[in-house]
């Protein structure tokens, strides 16, 4: 009988701690493999996803006798959390384990789409030399603006102090006396687009933020300032973005999430010719060492909770 089921990738000494102790079947394609994932979860008590596995519907109907489940990550939005309190599975994000890989995504993209010089090999290549066309901006003394303010935005606003920028931030749900607003301006969402050299989106997907960023939001962005969306897709308008980088009207973004996941062929095809962007597959959070961390964390809250001691 298998004990834990593994649907995506995973760092292999985390899953070859789980094989020490308990019966595993690994498969990093599982997730799109409906029937194969039914059939397979059907007894299990354990199951550890990332954000491709949907943890709801048939496959917890099917799970009968699932306990606990380990997501590789932090985001809940692909699993059914009324489901799993109603029938008490216990769940196991990695909080807080690929908070410095989501950091350096952010602060590196930033100076990336400022510096507006890592663009030219199809130039360089063709023997220009564009010398005087590629001077571009520095990020120390610009206003990094935080969309939400939780404890991976509070990380950016750490890194982008030290590196000379000024850290605003929305987030009406933390108090206005809490401790960590020191040294960061409290402001609307308004106030934030419209003054914000840098604007880094940090909050998960739920009814109240989908489409916080659109057509509306885009229009008070300043024009040369950067978009970077590495939290969820659905937050931000997808075709608005592309209206307004293609207008001009915004001078870059980096987007590492989407609202369909992965991108279908028309769905890419909406991001063709668009200048002054830098799309990425839903990798902010994945680097070699925090997967290292994410899958540790992982594995020992799923062996704790599988002894009891969770």
């Amino acid at each position: 009988m298998t004990d834990i089921v593994i649907t995506e990738f995973m760092d292999e000494a985390a899953v070859a701690a789980l094989k020490a102790r308990y019966s595993v079947h690994h498969d990093p394609d599982l997730f799109a493999k409906p029937d194969d994932l039914a059939r397979l979860v059907a007894d299990v008590p354990a199951l550890i996803v990332r954000n491709q596995t949907q943890v709801r519907g048939d496959v917890l109907v099917a799970a009968k006798n699932l306990k606990v489940v380990g997501r590789l990550g932090v985001g809940l939005d692909n699993i059914d959390m009324e489901a799993c309190i109603a029938r008490r599975i216990q769940v196991f994000p990695a909080t807080g384990a690929n908070s410095l890989s989501v950091v350096e995504y952010v602060i590196g993209t930033a100076m990336t789409l400022l510096r507006g010089a890592y663009f030219a090999n199809a130039a360089m290549i063709a023997g220009e030399f564009p010398k005087t066309k590629l001077i571009g901006r520095e990020i120390a003394g610009k206003r990094m603006g935080l969309v939400g303010f939780g404890a991976i935005a509070r990380d950016v606003a750490h890194h982008a102090r030290a590196l000379g920028m000024t850290v605003t931030a929305y987030d009406p749900y933390v108090p206005a006396d809490a401790p960590v607003w020191q040294g960061i301006e409290k402001l609307d969402l308004d106030a934030l687009l419209s003054t914000s050299d840098v604007i880094s989106i940090h909050l998960p997907l739920t009814p109240e933020t989908r489409g916080l960023i659109g057509e509306a939001a885009f229009a008070t962005m300043k024009p040369d300032a950067i978009l970077i969306n590495a939290a969820r897709g659905g937050i931000m308008d997808e075709a608005a973005l592309v209206a307004a980088l293609k207008a001009g009207r915004l001078g870059g973004a980096a987007i590492d999430v989407f609202e369909q996941e992965p991108l279908k062929a028309d769905g890419a095809k909406l991001f063709a010719g668009t200048p002054n962007l830098i799309l990425t597959p839903h990798i902010a959070g994945n680097t070699v060492e925090s997967n290292g961390r994410v899958s540790g964390l992982v594995a020992e809250r799923v062996i704790a909770a599988l002894e009891g001691r969770a």
